[in-house]
């Protein structure tokens, strides 16, 4: 017996359950897992384990696959709306100023660690501490089904932008111009694409498209790589080509498990890479403290661009973290001269403290957006964006909430029954032109938006069927029902009986399993059809 392999298989099980505990901690205490698992990183760090194996492979992987599945959903003609491309552009140069002024003055009051720092230096970290993390905000608004909302698309299209500016910083940087090949690179990948969804459309729907999933986003990642490009961005690449084509959609969903378990190893190497000490705290949680001010930032330029309060207040939210690509700009200082080994560990604890306060603010982010609605409110522009208006609901008598496959069958069920008085509201844009052209009643419109409640005519609504991702968002939306005073009948969905106990605890008058009523559902349909069918055989046996 080869105890050796025993013990090495013991000594992985063993840190394989700390991560868990601490992830289920995390998640009993109201916090996503990701800060568990940060943790956990940093405690083997402590107990004084390696950087294992395979980790880092794991944690590229995670962060290829995570990419490639927002390339899925992307529409590339976001990134031209200049709430996106202007925001993203006129921050970055705003941070560098700011924080590496402030960065400089410190240096003269002699702080340890900035002693030594130049003006360049100063720039360089400002720059590193500009982008924010797109692992972060892309899994919290993953966990709160906001990928699809307006601020989660702005915040995405952000940190698309910020992607391309690094790629910038990697060439100028590194040395490496990318390959004359490069452009060819990616019109073949465009006049490739009517062959990739053929071939996407004849897999199925098992483990033919998870393997295809996979062998696209590294594939593309690889290609990238060899025309000297950063080969995340050629994952984000492949995925916006096979965006918006049928398949598109359940190859993320298919890709979902796997990418979220290969992302514990990003999170466990941040806390294995980093250097940790006293001095190294205090001067990660100095720069922690200048978060808000960067927070600021992009509330402004978001207000100025004439968004809501609501809207600008949930991207900043989402964005209110250090990026781990200040810990490769760090890297690359540090190789060039130009920063000392505790910069390194510095940047990654701030980090991480950015990581673990922003998610419980992320976690109640429309909560918090309530308690200061009005206050928030003073600083938007009166002339906003047609697509951040409030949106009346007519005379309508019966709303459905989140036009997905439940919620349309819900719609054309009730329509059939009662007529026009149907509305279907949903906040993908996509999805409601997709509707508008079957000719049904649709209104963009965001169930956790505090405003649209308050401007819902609830004199002519009488029944709101509630049928978004999260349960929390129809339980959020039904405590918004209740504070203004809505008198008609609630029902909601869920996916799991707990869920829908949860649901029917809080007050709603119906709240029901989408399995469980889809198997009912199923059922009734064929006891329909049989008992059609023995009346069909007894008027032919009596003629």
């Amino acid at each position: 017996m080869d105890f050796s392999l025993i013990a090495i298989t013991h000594s992985y099980t063993a840190l394989i359950a700390l991560v868990f505990a601490l992830g289920f901690l995390a998640k009993q205490v109201g916090l996503p897992p990701l800060v568990g698992f940060l943790i956990s990183g940093f405690i083997m760090k402590a107990m004084g384990v390696e950087m294992f194996a395979g980790l880092n492979t794991l944690a590229d992987l995670g962060i290829t696959l995570l990419l490639f599945t927002i390339g899925l959903k992307l529409d590339i003609r976001s990134l031209m709306r200049p709430e996106i491309w202007a925001v993203s552009s006129l921050h970055l140069i705003m941070v560098v100023l700011s924080f590496g002024t402030l960065m400089t003055i410190i240096s003269y009051i002699g702080l340890p660690l900035f002693l030594d720092i130049t003006t360049e230096t100063a720039a360089l970290l400002a720059f590193a501490l500009s982008f924010s993390s797109t692992v972060f905000a892309v899994k919290m608004l993953e966990e709160k089904g906001e990928l699809k909302a307006n601020h989660g698309r702005i915040a995405i299209g952000i940190l698309i932008m910020q992607d391309i500016f690094a790629v910038l910083f990697l060439t100028v940087s590194t040395g490496k111009i990318p390959s004359p090949w490069a452009i060819v690179a990616i019109m073949a990948l465009i006049a490739l694409r009517p062959v990739l969804v053929k071939i996407l459309k004849r897999v199925g729907h098992g483990e033919l498209l998870i393997i295809a999933g996979f062998i696209l986003a590294m594939g593309g990642a690889s290609l990238f790589e060899l025309v000297h490009m950063k080969a995340d961005l050629g994952a984000l690449v492949m995925g916006m080509v096979l965006a918006r084509q049928e398949r598109s959609s359940e190859m993320a969903t298919s890709l979902l498990a796997f990418k979220d378990l290969f992302l514990i190893g990003f999170f466990l190497s941040i806390g294995l890479s980093a250097t940790l000490s006293l001095q190294v705290f205090a001067i990660a949680l100095l720069l922690v403290f200048i978060m808000p001010l960067k927070v600021l930032m992009y509330y402004w330029l978001l207000s100025m661009f004439r968004l809501r309060a609501r809207t600008s207040f949930l991207t900043s939210l989402s964005l209110a973290n250090f990026s781990e690509f200040g810990l490769i700009v760090s890297a690359i200082g540090y190789n060039k001269g130009w920063l000392t080994s505790e910069w390194l560990g510095v940047l990654a604890v701030a980090m991480s403290l950015t990581f673990i306060i922003a998610s419980p603010l992320n976690v109640a982010s429309h909560q918090l957006f309530a308690r200061i609605d009005k206050f928030m409110s003073r600083f938007q522009r009166k002339v906003r964006l047609s697509g951040e208006r409030v949106i009346s609901t007519g005379n309508a008598e019966i709303l459905v909430f989140g036009m997905g496959r439940v919620g349309t069958a819900a719609y054309e069920t009730m329509r059939q029954q009662y007529g026009d008085i149907v509305l279907g509201v949903d906040n993908d844009a996509v999805i409601l032109q997709q509707h508008r052209q079957l000719g049904r009643k649709v209104i963009q419109g965001d169930a956790t938006d505090v405003e649209f409640w308050e401007n819902l005519r609830t004199d002519k609504v009488r029944v709101i069927l509630l049928d978004m991702p999260k349960p929390q968002e129809n339980l959020f939306a039904f405590q918004q029902l209740q504070a203004n005073g809505f008198k008609g009948m609630v029902a909601g969905t869920a996916k799991y009986d707990d869920q829908v106990e949860m649901l029917k605890a809080a007050g709603l008058d119906a709240a029901y399993n989408i399995y469980g009523e889809a198997g009912a559902g199923f059922a009734n349909h064929v006891c329909e059809q049989l008992c059609q069918t023995n009346e069909n055989m007894e008027q032919k046996v009596l003629a």
